[in-house]
């Protein structure tokens, strides 16, 4: 059995997090010898689609025709499409309306956490729906002194500097007006986040944020992967004050990384993340300012090595055991495990 795996205009897509988890997927299939291919005019068995442009649409409506298992993967919802870019709120019952007929073309759904799951089970969709985190890349993401110097370095930080980081596109859905607050607040301490989106997208109170000037704050912007794991090793809390995810593949690399971790209460994280037993969490930017210092000044226990255990069970050996068993229950007309 071989596995098409699509992503339609990889280019626009590969600093998303939808880019990550597609690397996520062919790193899984890769340690599980599951055989696949990214060009679609080579032969398969099963297409898993995991773009909603245009083109990737027809290609499942094409597939199907050919008597092809389409899977369909379900990154996005109109919960986190909505404060994200200009008009997105506006839009989003559009952009609903799109993904469901996206989605409901596939024999079989896959989304990333059952929150998700949950969201899309509401749409009334017409197939079955599956969860199967993104996964985490535990031989690449380990703890490194070397990276932590040189990511000190890199910034021009001394040992004594406490930072605090945060991995995201510029909008208001990943909570940056808060941590642009916070840096405000806290100037004890240094902010940086990590990522990029064009500020033309995005609406003026995102703008001003991110061209806020303070001291103790820095907009990285995009960076490779192993600028990222530096700044992990080197860095003394991942804050993560997003207001809505799918799952959060960065939550993810944090935790992996035995990085103290402060996330804001969502519903995405009630079942699987617990205040004060793996993470950290906080209501509002009170909160969030009086659990960071008590964090950095260690006035509360170390939760990393808890932490690390979330992001071990979702190791990408087991990520790709469970998408083979998917891929092979989805071409047998065969039910997979937590299907609805």
């Amino acid at each position: 059995m071989t596995i098409l795996l699509h992503s339609g205009h990889y280019k626009l897509i590969e600093k998303s997090g939808v880019g990550r988890a597609i690397n996520h997927q062919m790193k899984a299939l890769e340690l599980n010898n599951i055989p696949y291919t990214t060009n679609k005019k080579d032969n398969y068995d099963v297409i898993h689609i995991n773009t909603i442009f245009l083109e990737s649409y027809l290609l499942s409506i094409r597939a199907k025709r050919k008597g092809k298992k389409v899977i369909y993967h379900a990154h996005s919802t109109e919960e986190d499409f909505k404060n994200s870019f200009l008009l997105s709120n506006q839009l989003a019952p559009l952009f609903k309306k799109w993904i469901s007929k996206c989605y409901s073309s596939a024999d079989l759904i896959v989304t990333p956490s059952f929150y998700s799951k949950e969201l899309l089970d509401k749409y009334d969709l017409g197939k079955p729906i599956v969860a199967i985190s993104n996964g985490i890349d535990l031989d690449f993401f380990k703890r490194n002194q070397e990276d932590a110097n040189h990511f000190r370095e890199m910034f021009h930080l001394s040992k004594e500097d406490k930072v605090i980081i945060s991995v995201g596109l510029y909008i208001e859905r990943k909570g940056i007006i808060d941590f642009v607050e916070l840096a405000k607040r806290l100037p004890q301490y240094t902010f940086i986040w990590f990522g990029h989106t064009n500020l033309n997208a995005v609406p003026n109170e995102i703008r001003k944020a991110v061209e806020t000037k303070l001291d103790n704050l820095i907009f990285a912007g995009y960076v490779t992967s192993d600028v990222l794991r530096q700044a992990y090793n080197g860095s003394d809390l991942f804050l993560f004050p997003t207001h809505e995810e799918t799952e959060g593949i960065v939550l993810l690399e944090a935790l992996a990384m035995k990085l103290p971790v402060l996330i804001r209460d969502i519903p995405i994280y009630h079942k699987w993340l617990v205040d004060g037993v793996n993470v950290y969490k906080a209501n509002n930017i009170g909160q969030f300012q009086e659990k960071i210092i008590a964090i950095l000044e260690k006035e509360v226990p170390s939760l990393v090595d808890i932490g690390y255990e979330v992001a071990r069970e979702r190791d990408l050996r087991t990520i790709g055991r469970q998408l083979a068993e998917m891929y092979g229950c989805t071409e047998q007309n065969e039910k997979t495990p937590n299907q609805n």
